[in-house]
């Protein structure tokens, strides 16, 4: 062997194992990076409307599904997915579970959504489209699918809406009875929300697919959407999506009563990231409270191409929420 042939062997030595060094530095920062960044939590599809509920232990995320191209100027929402995650990090898709061809009265796409549980039944009330016919002329509905799973499957709870257009009449632009939020007080009453440019309500039957009584209307400060209603020790929130700026802001209205009157408490989450639109889903997990909703920070999102996120949720003493801190590290594992 040549004398410098030794040399040379030691001479590449120190520069293998600097390369090795920096490739293992490399994918440290990679990982370390995809551990941290968590958000949006949903990465292979686009998804919007997040409403989660807790069951046995499990978080199950109800979403809508954006698929409208890169430069659509509308949306494109074939269908409903589910996600159910132990730990708040890691989500399963349970795949398409629902879509208004679920529906045979409904045409359209599948807007913003919300799952709740009764006596071990799972109701799943949807915004979409009603199809001109003798019972509609058409414009947004609400109905509800039945399950006894929360992840289906869902079939029409009662053959036809349970809102359409007809019922309301203060508004008259034809996407008015959209986004639907369910709570159960704990009286056992049953109340439904939803409304685009205005919020309205009605109490329902104990067996979730009945009005109990006459629809109420109502314009929280700054509303325009996507309603989340919930109760938390004795104040009842209304959470929703302002149109006091452009685009969406989350505001909210606390009352001792589902009925009202409701008062205006202030922002509590800015515009998102690449969105027109937010959409609030609010739940107390293994003793932390969580705030799901949507921006475009995915890859090739946007306003049309939305994507979903959560990050924690604190509440001062008097109870009103503190501001909502966006953040790409999302959330750490439940415990």
């Amino acid at each position: 062997m040549p004398a410098n042939a030794c040399l040379e062997g030691h001479q590449h030595k120190p520069i293998i194992m600097m390369k090795k060094n920096l490739l293992a530095l490399l994918l440290t920062v990679i990982i370390s990076f995809s551990l941290k960044a968590q958000n949006p939590i949903i990465k292979d599809i686009f998804t919007a409307d997040p409403a989660p509920i807790v069951h046995k232990g499990t978080v199950y995320l109800y979403t809508g599904h954006d698929t409208a191209s890169v430069t659509a100027t509308n949306y494109k929402m074939p269908d409903w997915h589910v996600f159910s995650s132990k730990d708040m990090v890691n989500w399963k898709d349970h795949g398409v579970l629902l879509s208004p061809q679920t529906f045979s009265w409904a045409t359209g796409d599948a807007y913003a959504a919300q799952c709740i549980e009764r006596d071990g039944k799972f109701y799943w009330f949807v915004s979409t489209f009603h199809k001109s016919n003798a019972d509609s002329k058409g414009g947004s509905a609400i109905g509800v699918a039945v399950s006894d799973s929360p992840t289906g499957p869902f079939k029409d709870a009662i053959g036809k809406a349970l809102i359409t257009h007809e019922m309301t009449t203060d508004t008259k632009h034809g996407w008015k009875d959209i986004d639907p939020t369910v709570f159960i007080d704990d009286d056992g009453q049953a109340y439904l929300f939803w409304g685009n440019g205005s919020c309205k309500w009605v109490k329902l039957k104990k067996n979730m697919i009945e009005m109990d009584g006459q629809i109420s209307v109502f314009k929280p400060q700054n509303y325009i959407e996507g309603p989340w209603v919930y109760k938390r020790e004795k104040l009842y929130y209304l959470v929703y999506a302002s149109a006091g700026t452009k685009p969406e802001m989350i505001e909210y209205c606390t009352a001792t009563n589902p009925a009202g009157p409701w008062t205006y408490r202030g922002i509590i989450q800015k515009n998102v990231p690449n969105s027109f639109t937010t959409h609030p889903g609010i739940i107390d997990f293994k003793g932390k409270s969580y705030f799901f909703y949507h921006n475009g920070s995915l890859p090739t999102g946007g306003s049309y191409r939305r994507s979903i996120c959560v990050d924690y949720m604190y509440y001062n003493p008097d109870g009103t929420i503190k501001e909502i801190v966006q953040t790409t590290e999302g959330v750490k594992p439940a415990k």
